[in-house]
């Protein structure tokens, strides 16, 4: 049976190059902070109990924690380092150690660890028997990157970038920040770190040093050494969760032809033989079927959208939209919008906290809000529900297979019974019955021979 994991994620750091107002775990790869990305990888790898590490800005970080509701804050009220970070959390770590756990320590702001290497390193570190375990990846370009040495093939040392002769600077296995350690060895390990360097600091990476038992394990992607501290390395990590983002779906059988300008949140779900068009985001927990058609130049949020739906230059936000329904182009679907199937949203309308009925038309330049609407509805071009009375909101009801005149004003409260007809340019200030024509606006009046007052006129 394996021993319980519990985790020490490092948050407090300050980020001053980001020059933010904001800390820089919380800056965001494809629409979600840096520190919620670990803390996904760190849960679906089984880990039981996990702490955040807080300091510099720590009211917005723990604002952010309380919204998961899961992860206790310990605070570092001094930067001196990454092992005076996992200092303060004591008493967790004694908790660790009643239990017999493992401990993770990874970094809040290299959003690409995933559980892969989490697991797998812990599978190593427990089978190795380590005090100490550290997780590496081997790269290309090491510079900036604390070396792992090593004297034939047994793990010694790392050595900071700043420390390395000239041999060590050639080592292309570096430090990942990621390390597993035994509860029980970690509390002494720590007890033995110094500050006697120029920083007046104390490193985690000198537990290494101290430890009687330590390995290396050496992850599979060398993304997990990905990090930023400076928002040209945030959009460069952006780029990199996007591609990665695109090329997943693309293996599940989402057709996009080409990727310019789409950026596609980590959570979306998309279905198979979906086109994406360009210039197209889709964030938060949106949902896709199968067979749609998305873009060009689309903002879809925390949506759920059924098969064969089109959506053409539309900004949708909480939201559903129902199999076979259209939308576009310059459509607003705002929260609380659902689209029934073979609903037809033309150019120009905006929906708000709306039920549209199956087969639904509304062609153009309209505005729907605060309404239930039934099936088969026909809705001329500029029609208005008139929700808002400066105080309260109001909803219209409008029956199946109505059609409303153009340019109708439905003043709500207000009904519309089944087969009902509004004539164009009404404002309609009672409910219809069903079955029954509502005109309500002024007689046309002719005054021949007119002619226009020429003073009112600019002569040329």
């Amino acid at each position: 049976m394996d021993n319980k994991k519990y985790a020490v994620i490092l948050a407090a750091g300050d980020g001053k190059r980001m020059k933010s107002d904001k800390p820089k775990v919380l800056a965001e790869v494809l629409f979600q902070p840096m520190l919620r990305w670990v803390l996904d990888a760190v849960k679906q790898a089984g880990v039981d109990n996990t702490a955040v590490i807080v300091g510099a800005h720590k009211e917005q970080v723990t604002a952010y924690l309380d919204t998961l509701g899961e992860y206790p804050a310990f605070e570092q009220k001094e930067r001196l380092g990454t092992g005076h970070a996992v200092m303060q959390a004591k008493s967790f770590i004694e908790k660790a150690q009643a239990e017999n756990a493992d401990i993770l320590v990874a970094c809040g702001d290299a959003p690409f660890i995933d559980a892969d290497t989490i697991t797998g390193s812990y599978e190593y570190h427990k089978n190795s028997g380590n005090d100490v375990t550290v997780v590496s990846a081997i790269v290309d370009n090491p510079t900036g990157y604390g070396r792992i040495i090593k004297e034939n093939d047994t793990f010694k040392a790392i050595v900071e970038q700043k420390d390395c002769d000239s041999e060590q600077a050639k080592v292309r296995e570096i430090n990942s920040g990621i390390y597993w350690f035994k509860a029980e060895k970690l509390s002494g390990l720590l007890d033995k770190l110094g500050n006697n360097n120029a920083a007046g600091e104390y490193y985690l990476t000198d537990t290494v040093a101290v430890a009687e038992k330590k390995g290396v394990y050496t992850a599979d992607s060398t993304d997990v050494v990905l990090g930023a501290n400076s928002r040209s390395q945030l959009a460069a990590l952006n780029e990199v969760a996007r591609k990665r983002k695109l090329a997943e779906l693309m293996d599940e059988g989402v057709d996009i032809p080409l990727s310019d300008g789409i950026i596609i949140g980590k959570d979306v779900k998309i279905g198979h033989d979906t086109v994406i068009l360009p210039n197209t985001i889709i964030k938060g927990n949106t949902v896709i079927g199968n067979g749609c058609e998305i873009g060009p130049n689309s903002y879809i949020a925390d949506c759920v959208i059924e098969d064969n739906v089109i959506l053409n230059n539309v900004q949708a936000h909480e939201s559903k939209v129902d199999s076979k329904a259209k939308a576009g182009p310059f459509v607003h679907l705002r929260p609380n919008t659902h689209l029934h199937s073979g609903v037809k949203i033309g150019d120009f309308v905006e929906v708000k906290n709306s039920e549209v009925g199956i087969n639904t038309c509304i062609a153009h330049l309209t505005y729907v809000g605060d309404s239930d609407v039934g099936k088969g509805v026909n809705f001329g071009c500029g029609c208005v529900t008139a929700n808002y009375d400066g105080i309260k909101k109001y909803r219209t009801t409008i029956g199946d297979n109505a059609f409303i005149g153009c340019n109708t004003n439905l003043i709500a409260p207000v009904t519309i019974g089944d087969n009902a007809t509004t004539a164009a340019g009404s404002t309609i200030t009672k409910n219809v019955p069903a079955d029954s024509l509502a005109v309500e606006r002024g007689q046309t009046r002719i005054i021949e021979h007119w002619e226009k007052n020429s003073k009112r006129i600019k002569k040329a």
